[in-house]
């Protein structure tokens, strides 16, 4: 089983706080991001997809300007949410179909979220390093998720 490191779980909290008591999705994507961004060393991109209709349509990000529509099932963002499971991408040149949207990104992970039971979009977090995401990365970044779709659904556990 993974655990999270001390510092990670100090992420985790410290989200858990940001968000507390705010169900508006932007404002908390736009605080996960920056959070994110912020605390964890060596990304170049942090930020959210939004699912709307077959699309993922680009939200609140970190980083720089990023693709606006990915067609669901198209690059790692669109696989991962059509798949509706985390992907993590050591080299994005070996996924097939990778979308790139800045160049100097090597490695990525793409947690999908599920607010109330539905897919809402996707949490996506580049690297310029290759193999950049770890067991332990995954776990926070999917904890974060967690946190996110909680706070949307009003903290009822996205029920």
């Amino acid at each position: 089983m993974t655990t999270l490191l001390d510092t990670d779980t100090d992420l985790v909290e410290e989200l858990r706080a940001l968000l507390a008591g705010e169900p508006d999705p932007i404002a908390n994507a736009a605080n996960t991001a920056s959070l994110i961004y912020t605390r964890l060393p060596r990304l170049n991109w942090a930020g959210f997809y939004f699912l709307q209709g077959d699309t993922l349509v680009l939200g609140p990000f970190q980083g720089l300007p990023a693709c606006t529509r990915i067609p669901l099932g198209r690059g790692v963002c669109g696989t991962a949410a059509a798949r509706n499971e985390t992907i993590v991408v050591d080299d994005v040149h070996d996924f097939p179909g990778h979308i790139a949207c800045d160049s100097a990104s090597l490695s990525e992970i793409v947690v999908p979220l599920t607010i109330a039971g539905k897919l809402s979009g996707v949490l996506d977090i580049d690297s310029p390093h290759p193999a950049r995401f770890t067991k332990a990365d995954q776990a926070l970044i999917e904890a974060a998720a967690t946190i996110y779709a909680e706070a949307c659904a009003g903290g009822q556990g996205g029920k």
